[in-house]
C-alpha cells in the first residue's frame, strides 16, 4: 500500500458523501472495499426493511445469556444483508451513573458486570455473523449536557472496576472496533488520549482492533494519531472544524510529527478486524434499505416480553382471565397518530414509547400498539374495551367506572441531546412520568378500584405516588419493547407467559438517593464505586424497588448451596491476552444451588450471586454482582443454577501495584433473587 492508500484507510470521506454515516475510500491495491459504518446499536439507521430491536437496556432486563446472543446475532445478519462492514454498537458507555441519563437506555445498565456479559454476548452474535461490532463510547460519557467539552475526572480504581470493565469484556470477545467519546477525560480529549487508548485499552487490555472518532470527537491531527486513534469519522466535519486527517495527516507523516510506523499500525488494526470477520470474501454490496427482517421480530418479541418486569400485583389481579370490560387509558397505548416514524431519530414522545431518541434509534417496519394487541385479545375473548388515548384526565372517569379493570399507560423519555423533546434536550430533567402521568392514574383509580400501570421508560422513573394512590393493584414495567409492544405486553398480562423479567437498574423513593446528579461542568465521580445499588447498600438507603427484583405468577425456592474454590491471594500474572492478564478469567470458584418451581404454573427464575469482599480489601461495595443464570422451569420442577467465578470477579484493582489483586480472607457469597432478597449464603476463604 502506498502512503495514501493508508490516509484514505484511516480517513472518512466526509458527512453525507457516501451510502453509510460513516464511509472510507476503497483501497484498491489492498482489494479492500469502501467501508461502511452505521448506526447502531439496535439495528439500522435510516433502515426501510430492517427490524426495530429492542433496545439494549430491555435486552439487560431479560438476563437472559441465549436471547441476548441472539440479538446480537440477527443485527449482525441485518447488517451484513444490507452492506454493513461496521455496526455501530454495542454500548457500555454511558455505563448509566446517572439515572437520568439520555442515552443509558442504548446500554445495558448500570452494573458492570451484567453489562460486561451482555457486551461480550453482543459482539460474539453480530461478529458471527460476520459484521464488525463497536464497542462505545469510550469513555465517561455519562451525560449529554456539555458532552463535548466537560471533562470526565475518574480516579484509577473507579475507572477500572466500573467504567473500564465492560470494556474488558468486549475486548475479550475480540470486538473489532472501539468509538472514543466527545468529552475529556482527566482533562484530555478522550480521542487523543494516550492513557485511556494506548496505556488502558491497547497495553493493559490487549485490544488488537482500531479505534474510531465519535463523529466529530476529533480535536487535533498529531494528538489524536499519536494518542492512539486509528480512524477518523466521518473524516470532515459538518460544524466548520475542517479536515483533521487525510492532506494533514500525510503532512504530520512527511515531517515525522506521526511515524510511519504509527500509520501502519492504524492500517493494520483496520485490516484485521476485516479480515478476522471474513470481510474480504463474497460480502454484499452496500444497500442500507435492503429487505433483511427474516424471522427477526421473534427475538424482539422475546426481549420485550422476557424483559418486562412486574413490579406489583395485589390481589392476583393479573394475569387477566377474561375480563367482562376493560378500559385503556393514556396517549402511549396507541400509535403515533402522525405515523410510527413520524418524527426524525425518534425525537418525540407522541403515541407509544418502543426506544429512546438520538442515533442509536431506527426505523420501526411496522409497530403493534398496546391497545391494537389488546383489542384484538379481547375479541377472542367476548371482552368490551373502553379507550381513551390521550393523558387528559377529563373523560376518564366514565370509561374507567364499572370494568373490570383499567389499564393506564404512563412514559418516560430521553435521548441524544441534539434533539430537544418538550424542554427535554437529552438528560431527563426530572424523574416523573412525562405528560402528568401521576394524575392520570389518580384520576382512573378515582373511578376504578382494579388499576394497572403499565410503564414505558428509559430508565427509573419515581412511583411513590402512583404507589399510594388507592386503586393500583398493580404495577407492569414494560421498559422499551419496540416495534413488538402490544404482543409482548398481552402475552403477560394475559398470562401466556409469567413475567420473569428482573430491574437492571434500582428504583428509588426519590431521586436525591441516587447520590449523583448531571453536572453542569466537569464531574469529578465523586462517588467512586458507588453507584446504584452500590450506593443504596453503603448508605443504607431503602429502594422502592431493588436491582435484580421483579415478581412472577409463580415461586420459587432456593436450596442445597455448594460452593468450590481454588483460588488464591494476590496479584494476577498471566501474561496479557484480549482483555487483560490470562489468569484473570480462570475459573476459580464455582457456586450451584438448586431453584425449585414451587408454584402452580410454569415460570422463569433469575437467581443472582452477589460477592462481598473480604475485610483485608480497602473500602469496597457491600455486595458486587458477579454472576446470574436464567432457568425455565416448569410448575414444580428444579434445576441447578451454576455460577463460575473468575479471579477477576474476586478481585480488586490495586492502584500502588497497578494490578488485579484478590485479597485474602473470607468472601461472602449470596445467591439472592434481587440485590436484597437473600435466598442462600456462603463463604469463599482464600488464603
Amino acid at each position: 500500500m502506498s502512503q495514501n492508500d493508508k490516509i484514505n484507510m484511516v480517513t472518512g470521506i466526509g458527512w453525507n458523501k457516501g451510502a453509510c454515516v460513516g464511509n472510507t475510500a476503497a483501497v484498491g491495491s489492498a482489494g479492500y472495499p469502501q467501508l461502511c459504518l452505521q448506526d447502531g446499536p439496535l439495528g439500522i439507521r435510516f433502515g426501510t426493511g430492517s427490524t426495530a430491536f429492542t433496545p439494549g437496556i430491555q435486552a439487560a432486563s431479560t438476563w437472559d445469556v441465549d436471547l441476548i446472543r441472539q440479538r446480537g446475532a440477527y443485527m449482525g445478519a441485518e447488517a451484513k444483508g444490507c452492506g454493513v462492514h461496521v455496526l455501530l454498537g454495542p454500548v457500555a458507555g454511558p455505563l448509566g451513573k446517572l439515572a437520568a441519563g439520555g442515552r443509558n437506555w442504548e446500554g445495558f445498565g448500570p452494573d458492570p458486570y451484567l453489562t460486561g456479559i451482555a457486551m461480550a454476548e453482543t459482539i460474539d452474535g453480530m461478529q458471527g455473523a460476520g459484521v464488525q461490532a463497536t464497542a462505545k463510547h469510550f469513555i465517561g460519557n455519562e451525560q449529554e449536557l456539555n458532552r463535548e467539552t466537560m471533562s470526565s475526572n475518574i480516579d484509577d480504581r473507579t475507572m477500572h472496576e466500573l467504567y473500564l470493565w465492560p470494556f474488558a469484556d468486549a475486548v475479550r470477545a475480540n470486538v473489532a472496533s472501539v468509538m472514543c467519546s466527545y468529552n475529556k477525560l482527566n482533562s484530555t480529549w478522550a480521542c487523543e488520549n494516550d492513557k485511556i487508548q494506548n496505556q488502558l485499552l491497547k497495553t493493559e487490555l490487549g485490544f488488537q482492533g482500531y479505534v474510531m472518532s465519535d463523529w466529530n470527537a476529533q480535536h487535533t491531527t498529531n494528538g489524536a494519531a499519536n494518542g492512539g486513534m486509528d480512524m477518523t469519522m466521518p473524516g470532515t466535519d459538518y460544524n466548520g472544524k475542517g479536515i483533521l486527517w487525510g492532506p494533514q495527516l500525510n503532512s504530520a507523516v512527511n515531517s515525522n510529527q506521526v511515524s510511519k510506523g504509527r500509520l501502519d499500525d492504524m492500517c493494520k488494526r483496520i485490516l484485521a478486524a476485516w479480515y478476522f470477520v471474513g470481510q474480504n470474501k463474497g460480502y454484499p454490496g452496500i444497500n442500507i434499505k435492503a429487505n433483511v427482517q427474516g424471522n427477526h421480530k421473534e427475538n424482539v418479541r422475546a426481549v420485550a416480553r422476557d424483559g418486562i418486569v412486574l413490579l406489583k400485583n395485589e390481589g392476583g389481579i393479573l394475569p387477566l382471565k377474561k375480563p367482562s370490560k376493560i378500559a385503556v387509558i393514556g396517549s402511549a397505548a396507541v400509535n403515533n397518530p402522525q405515523g410510527i416514524n413520524a418524527c426524525t431519530d425518534k425525537g418525540c414522545n407522541t403515541g407509544a414509547l418502543g426506544m429512546g431518541w438520538g442515533s442509536g434509534s431506527v426505523n420501526y417496519p411496522y409497530f403493534v400498539a398496546p391497545y391494537d394487541a389488546i383489542k384484538t385479545r379481547a375479541q377472542s375473548d367476548g371482552t368490551t374495551v373502553n379507550l381513551v388515548n390521550s393523558d387528559s384526565t377529563s373523560g376518564v372517569s366514565s370509561a374507567a367506572s364499572g370494568a373490570d379493570a383499567a389499564i393506564v399507560f404512563i412514559t418516560s423519555d430521553s435521548g441524544e441531546g441534539y434533539i430537544t423533546v418538550e424542554r427535554v434536550a437529552g438528560d431527563r430533567n426530572d424523574l416523573d412520568p412525562w405528560h402528568s402521568g401521576n394524575q392520570l392514574v389518580q384520576a382512573v383509580a378515582a373511578a376504578n378500584k382494579n388499576v394497572i400501570v403499565v410503564v414505558h421508560s428509559v430508565g427509573p422513573i419515581i412511583l411513590e405516588t402512583i404507589l399510594n394512590t388507592p386503586g393500583v393493584q398493580a404495577v407492569v414495567w414494560a421498559g422499551l419493547p419496540s416495534q413488538e409492544s402490544g404482543n409482548a405486553l398481552v402475552d403477560v398480562l394475559y398470562g401466556l407467559t409469567s413475567p420473569s423479567g428482573k430491574l437492571p437498574y434500582t428504583i428509588a423513593k426519590s431521586p436525591n438517593d441516587y447520590g449523583t446528579a448531571v453536572s453542569r461542568g466537569d464531574d469529578s465521580y465523586p462517588e467512586g464505586l458507588f453507584i446504584d445499588y452500590r450506593h443504596f447498600d453503603k448508605s443504607n438507603i431503602a429502594p422502592r424497588y431493588e436491582f435484580g427484583f421483579g415478581l412472577s405468577y409463580t415461586n420459587f425456592t432456593y436450596s442445597d448451596i455448594t460452593v468450590t474454590s481454588t483460588a488464591k491471594s494476590g496479584a494476577a500474572t498471566g501474561a496479557v491476552v484480549p482483555g487483560g492478564r490470562a489468569d484473570l478469567f480462570e475459573t476459580v470458584a464455582t457456586v450451584t444451588a438448586v431453584i425449585t418451581n414451587s408454584g402452580s404454573v410454569d415460570g422463569a427464575e433469575v437467581p443472582q450471586l452477589y460477592i462481598t469482599l473480604p475485610s483485608s480489601a480497602p473500602s469496597a461495595p457491600p455486595k458486587q454482582l458477579r454472576g446470574f443464570a436464567k432457568l425455565k422451569l416448569a410448575a414444580g420442577a428444579k434445576g441447578t443454577a451454576t455460577f463460575n467465578l473468575r479471579r477477576r470477579d474476586l478481585s480488586y484493582w490495586d492502584v500502588r501495584q497497578q494490578n488485579w489483586v484478590v485479597p485474602a480472607g473470607s468472601f461472602g457469597v449470596s445467591v439472592a433473587a434481587s440485590s436484597r432478597d437473600t435466598r442462600l449464603t456462603g463463604t469463599i476463604t482464600v488464603a
